[in-house]
């Protein structure tokens, strides 16, 4: 039975206008997953409000910087009384008020090759919103051990990119990206920041109901600047560890042995 009761509100009220989409056997299906956001700042501070807004009963919020003032053109969950506090703790507040009926669960490390895999082990479903290439690479190399598909998601001014990677099906991080780029400050603007993390939302939810069709081997690019979307196939490269199942087992035996 969907839980959509809101506080002083009618059963079902809430969701009403979803369910014709999906219905309830959808609705049941957001209720029971568990989703996993890493980053609650620009990116996700948009995924984890529509999530929570669509009924998605758990979120796993994994982030260990604090709210700082550059954060609030863009990071809309931290407001200005939340500077200096932890952006996991913020993020948790606001999101139960927001929906009570949903699981929080806070993570405040450092994603790493060593801890991945276990912040991710209950997920359903990953999502990238991250801002360091290193903590990208660990997720999704946990993601491909754990057979959890992952929606990458990054910003840069005007410009953004989404794309949903599913281990053993598509190309993974590795493929997009041959190596990490070089570390460096990058302007965005707060709304590209809604519209890309409002993207990674919808691939989320259209997965855990199964609707729609995903973003799969297609990077969605947006353009804020001239109000244009455009879409560009990738491939699995045949050289990288995700066409490489045995060598996703190796990394996941030596991080047991750690």
């Amino acid at each position: 039975m969907v839980n959509n009761r809101t506080k002083g509100g009618d059963p079902g009220a809430r969701y009403a206008r979803q369910l014709p989409l999906f219905g309830t056997e959808g609705q049941e299906c957001l209720q029971a997953a568990t989703v996993l956001v890493a980053g609650a700042g620009g990116l996700g501070s948009p995924v984890l409000l529509y999530l929570a807004a669509a009924g998605v009963g758990r979120l796993i919020i994994a982030d260990c910087d604090a709210v700082e003032e550059t954060n609030l053109n863009r990071q809309v969950l931290h407001w200005e009384q939340d500077i200096g506090r932890m952006k996991v703790r913020s993020s948790e507040e606001k999101l139960r008020a927001f929906n009570p009926a949903v699981e929080i669960i806070t993570v405040d490390e450092q994603i790493t090759e060593r801890n991945a895999a276990r912040i991710a082990a209950d997920a359903l479903i990953i999502v990238d919103c991250l801002d360091n290439f290193a903590a990208r690479f660990a997720l999704n190399d946990a993601a491909l051990r754990k057979d959890i598909p992952f929606v990458h998601g990054a910003v840069r001014g005007f410009h953004g990119q989404v794309t949903t990677m599913v281990p053993g099906r598509t190309a993974c991080m590795r493929c997009l990206y041959a190596s990490a780029p070089p570390p460096a400050p990058v302007p965005v603007l707060g709304t590209t920041a809604g519209v890309v993390g409002m993207i990674q939302a919808n691939e989320v939810i259209k997965y855990l109901v199964g609707t729609g069709g995903l973003l799969c081997d297609r990077l969605l690019i947006w353009d804020g600047a001239r109000s244009l979307v455009e879409e560009v196939l990738i491939a699995r490269d045949p050289r990288c560890v995700c066409s490489m199942p045995e060598t996703v087992d190796s990394r996941e035996h030596e991080e047991n042995e750690a």
